[in-house]
């Protein structure tokens, strides 16, 4: 390149590139290794100029962006409740939506002393990480199939300093104990939905789950009983469609309490149940 340019010039060009400001922002405080400055501060320097090794990041960066790589794999950081997570390919870009599930479950284990969380499915373990740092006293179990995942969760943990047990399971089948809660943000995207193909470079098993979606949600919903104590609660992300089907599932499988919360776009976003004392009593666990 042979034009230097300032910072706000870059921006301007980025954004003539049909770039949203927010990313370019991003991008650009992690260019010039300012990622914890804040937007804020590229105001106040936004004469500053690039250097020639910094334009030509800056710029191979907006160009992956704008094929669809989160930008959180582009700066390999992502925040999540106020955690600052490791994120890269082997791990699905947590979304601001699961804050949702993380404020549900507090919720429903405020009175509950030392409780027993599972997250299933866990990916970067945002969401066992999350519930371990808003609750010390708690015992938190992060489970994943994929052992590339479960390292992404375990490198996070390890560096955050917060006590999450990690278990490589196929959802339930090589989990053991009872639990207060389970949580989880389960694959729920059918297999031809028409967005998929502006999530290509997430992993597609992390996202897809069958002709309706609901294939994973199934499967939890059949061996969370097992695993529930008695009042114990079972929490699922979904797509903003399927809460009614998702209601559905859980009432069939003998919960109660059945409802749902919005998330930040007040679409109905995740969907819980309670196991009752005489279900929870009956189960035995292997």
């Amino acid at each position: 390149m042979n034009t230097s340019l300032t910072l706000q010039q870059a921006l301007l060009q980025a954004h003539h590139q049909c770039m949203e400001r927010i990313d370019a922002q991003m991008l650009l405080l992690h260019v010039l290794g300012q990622a914890n400055a804040g937007r804020a501060w590229l105001l106040t320097h936004d004469s500053d100029v690039l250097t020639p090794e910094q334009q030509s990041r800056f710029a191979a960066l907006c160009a992956q962006r704008l094929d669809g790589v989160p930008v959180a794999y582009l700066t390999g950081c992502k925040e999540f409740f106020g955690l600052p997570l490791h994120v890269d390919a082997r791990v699905l870009d947590p979304r601001p939506d699961t804050e949702t599930l993380v404020e549900w479950a507090l919720d429903v284990l405020e009175k509950t002393v030392s409780p027993r969380i599972l997250d299933l499915g866990t990916g970067s373990g945002a969401i066992a990480l999350a519930l371990q740092s808003q609750r010390p006293d708690a015992s938190v179990t992060a489970v994943d199939f994929s052992q590339d995942a479960l390292d992404v969760a375990a490198a996070n943990a390890q560096r955050l300093q917060l006590p999450v047990h990690l278990v490589q399971s196929s959802w339930l089948e090589q989990v053991g104990g009872v639990f207060d809660a389970i949580v989880s943000n389960p694959p729920y995207i059918r297999e031809a939905d028409e967005h998929m193909p502006a999530l290509h470079h997430e992993p597609r098993h992390a996202l897809t789950s069958g002709e309706d979606g609901l294939q994973d949600i199934r499967t939890i919903i059949a061996q969370a009983p097992a695993h529930l104590k008695a009042g114990g609660w079972l929490l699922l992300e979904h797509g903003w469609d399927q809460a009614a089907d998702v209601q559905s599932l859980l009432r069939t499988a003998g919960f109660t309490q059945v409802h749902s919360r919005q998330d930040l776009a007040g679409m109905d976003r995740c969907t819980g149940g309670q196991i009752p004392e005489s279900a929870a009593a009956a189960n035995t666990v292997k």
